[in-house]
């Protein structure tokens, strides 16, 4: 069955345009997109700005239980990534398939609702409490799936390898017990999960070494030729670069631009502490950088040298990781704001070609995320998914504005959120704000919260 969506403005490739038709075929691509038209049969008019999906290129879906619960100063103060991450591992023993499910489920549901419409999910939480798999190894890898498919978002699988504590080959912490692999049992979870997700058209499949700390160069050798997506963290704190200096003599980037065969595939997740060299040779890889902008700042890691990305011509995207923030706008802001506080500067996302920070940021996102996806999705043009996002121009924050500075009203002003309508792959999941599904995914999120927190 065809579906049609009559767009009133909406942001094509090439730039705004009025009265766009937008069709889509029965698998979810669009067909053709033609503005100046008129609806007709069963075209769905979308009255407000209409944009293309955004992609989110990292989440552990688990860990959205525990967004606001990890808050709490230590005994010991000086609270860090390092601290928290302590707290992470008393919390993740807790979960059990069922759970998993439910809170991506739950996340998946926020997620849509304020305009994320694909999901890179990095999946280290694999095996039982005491660390034995499964009898089905891809267990938990396959309960993300099902709740996609529930929710209707979009996903890219990226299962992790992990199986070290530290650079190169360090004995793991007991707490990461449910994340270790060896090569041939990690290999064993990414057949599962490709035969999981089959020829669904609304999914892909990638790989995640988890990072330098988690894995060796003969681990990374073995699965550099993969043919998708490549996830990888890397210089997220200042005491990851000085173990990885004090180990190889390189910051973790300039490792991996020496020693791995860094390309369009590759996406560098956080990068927050490169040198000017490390930024340069990044932007000239072709890979991308993925910022989580909300998650730095509630981890304290640092901030991104965005204006020199920018400048090297560096590709980047935005994902909510630990999903203390679940919003693209949230991403946007946080990160925008964030260069303004460090640099005494404003519109640091812009260029003599576009002053709006807003629509700079978005276009930027948009096609990182796609590439981090490896999706063909973060456009509204003939051979993309038909997903896409309409924000109420009659909502407060957007009331009189259009075009660009929309885009800048939809990023920096307000809190509530001017998210009308969303679809997926041609599917409709948003109505007036609402997931269609919201209130069953919500109670079973409640059953499970419950049982985490007994």
């Amino acid at each position: 069955m065809m579906r049609s969506f009559l767009a009133t403005a909406a942001l094509l490739p090439q730039g705004w345009a009025r009265d766009v038709l937008i069709e889509a075929d029965a698998a979810g691509f669009i067909t053709a997109v033609t503005p100046d038209a008129t609806p007709h049969g069963s075209t769905r008019r979308l009255s407000g700005a209409v944009l293309p999906g955004v992609p989110n290129l990292h989440s552990h879906a688990f860990q959205r239980a525990m967004a606001g619960g990890a808050e709490r100063r230590s005994p010991q103060g000086q609270d860090s990534f390092w601290t928290w991450r302590e707290t992470m591992y008393r919390f993740v023993g807790r979960f059990a398939p069922e759970d998993a499910e439910a809170v991506a489920a739950q996340l998946h549901v926020e997620l849509l609702e304020h305009g994320f419409t694909g999901l890179c999910e990095f999946h280290y939480l694999h095996h039982q409490p005491d660390g034995t798999p499964y009898a089905d190894r891809a267990e938990m890898a396959r309960r993300n799936i099902a709740a996609a498919r529930r929710s209707g978002i979009g996903l890219t699988m990226l299962p992790s390898l992990y199986r070290h504590g530290g650079i190169f080959g360090l004995a793991p912490h007991a707490g990461q017990r449910r994340f270790l692999n060896d090569l041939d049992g990690f290999l064993a979870i990414v057949e599962a999960t490709r035969a999981a997700i089959g020829d669904d058209p609304q999914m892909a499949l990638g790989l995640a070494p988890h990072s330098l700390r988690a894995v060796t160069p003969e681990m990374l050798r073995a699965i550099q030729d993969f043919a998708g997506p490549i996830h990888i963290h890397a210089a997220e704190q200042p005491k990851e670069v000085a173990e990885c200096l004090a180990a190889t003599g390189a910051r973790p980037v300039r490792w991996l631009l020496d020693h791995a065969p860094l390309d369009a595939r590759w996406v560098l997740i956080h990068a927050t502490h490169m040198d000017t060299s490390e930024i340069e040779g990044l932007a000239r890889s072709g890979a991308v950088a993925g910022l989580c902008p909300s998650t730095e700042a509630s981890l304290g890691d640092g901030t991104f040298a965005l204006p020199g990305y920018l400048a090297a011509g560096g590709r980047f995207g935005i994902g909510t990781d630990s999903h203390v923030g679940t919003a693209p706008r949230e991403e946007l802001r946080q990160l925008e704001t964030s260069q303004r506080l460090r640099d005494n500067a404003r519109s640091v996302a812009t260029a003599d070609q576009n002053p709006h920070p807003g629509r700079t940021l978005l276009d930027a996102v948009l096609a990182g995320g796609a590439q981090a996806c490896g999706r063909p999705i973060g456009a509204i043009a003939p051979g993309m998914r038909a997903d896409l996002v309409e924000l109420d121009t009659q909502h407060p924050t957007l009331l009189g504005r259009e075009g660009d500075a929309l885009l800048d009203a939809w990023v920096f002003s307000g809190q509530s959120n001017p998210v009308k309508t969303v679809a997926v792959g041609g599917r409709v999941v948003v109505e007036a704000g609402r997931h269609l599904q919201a209130m069953a995914i919500r109670d079973e999120f409640g059953a499970a919260m419950r049982r985490l927190m007994a």
